[in-house]
């Protein structure tokens, strides 16, 4: 019988997951995992809305900014090494906290990875020069012809997630998401999740103020210094993404910060038609005490 079990807090950006999960790891005295790819990388700080250092001090945290936006992470990486992890802290404890919007890290952990068919260099090639002559819409809308189940799920201003389904979707000749969730590798834990949730408008309010919050700790200077690594995979990202084209005089900080804010509350919304697939999971008011969701989960 399984004794030790990883418990998931979930839920969109700006919901409340980084207060819970420190509240109920000190009640199970334990660890905390994050599963947030954009908080992996130590030179992002202010728009990943990483735990401040008071929160990184009350209770021993994984996987934050320890990466390098330079270094190669994918989530198979993640999963090699959050593994790792959880055997060492399991050797001591019998509960650990995962916590993280990032649903596909966060199950490659619980469920680990699925499979998929091998991609040719020639079809990789291919899908690499139709980006390069038709851009990022041209790969959303093929897309959407050739997977709209999965085009509702992904980030669809995230040109690397795209192309990867592409791939997948041509050398196959079958849906992306045909492959999802298809295989459960055994783990010798045992997973909860929790989910938070609050009412649309409440979340969007506070997303909004979060960022005006992020804008006046010091956001425009934390892009500017990222600025000629624009490129790099992990700056194609809501925060720093829309504020580039501001450096650059092609658009105005003002509408930048409302593309912000719309890109967010946006990524908030696939967040939440991803978590809705978890149907074991435990669906709490964000506003519900730690202490009740602790109860639930012990008895």
């Amino acid at each position: 019988m399984l004794t030790k079990t990883l418990i998931y807090i979930a839920g969109p950006t700006g919901v409340g997951k980084t207060k819970l999960s420190l509240e109920i790891a000190k009640l199970f005295d334990t660890d905390i995992i994050s599963c947030d790819s954009r908080q992996f990388y130590k030179e992002m700080n202010i728009g990943t809305a990483v735990p401040s250092s008071k929160e990184l001090k009350e209770v021993k945290h994984h996987l934050i900014q320890h990466k390098s936006i330079h270094e190669k992470y994918t989530v198979g990486d993640f999963e090699k090494e959050a593994l790792q992890i959880l055997d060492f802290l399991f050797k001591k404890k019998d509960f650990v906290i995962m916590v993280g919007g990032s649903g596909m890290y966060a199950d490659s952990l619980m469920f680990g990875l699925d499979s998929f068919p091998k991609v040719s260099s020639e079809i990789r090639s291919q899908i690499e020069l139709f980006h390069k002559t038709h851009g990022l819409k041209g790969l959303q809308e093929l897309l959407l012809k050739k997977d709209p189940k999965y085009y509702t799920r992904v980030d669809i201003k995230n040109p690397t997630r795209l192309i990867r389904a592409l791939e997948v979707c041509i050398s196959s000749e079958k849906p992306y998401s045909s492959f999802l969730g298809k295989e459960k590798k055994p783990r010798n834990f045992i997973s909860k999740m929790i989910i938070l949730k609050r009412p649309r408008n409440d979340l969007y309010e506070r997303i909004n103020l979060r960022v005006d919050q992020m804008i006046e700790r010091g956001l425009i200077k934390e892009a500017q210094k990222l600025l000629t690594k624009k490129d790099l995979s992990p700056l194609k990202t809501v925060g720093y993404k829309e504020l580039f084209p501001c450096f650059e005089g092609k658009e105005s900080f003002q509408n930048g910060f409302l593309e912000i804010k719309k890109n967010t509350r946006r990524y908030a919304k696939r967040q939440i038609t991803w978590f809705k697939k978890y149907d074991n999971a435990l669906i709490f008011s964000a506003n519900t005490e730690a202490k009740v969701i602790y109860e639930l989960l012990i008895t």
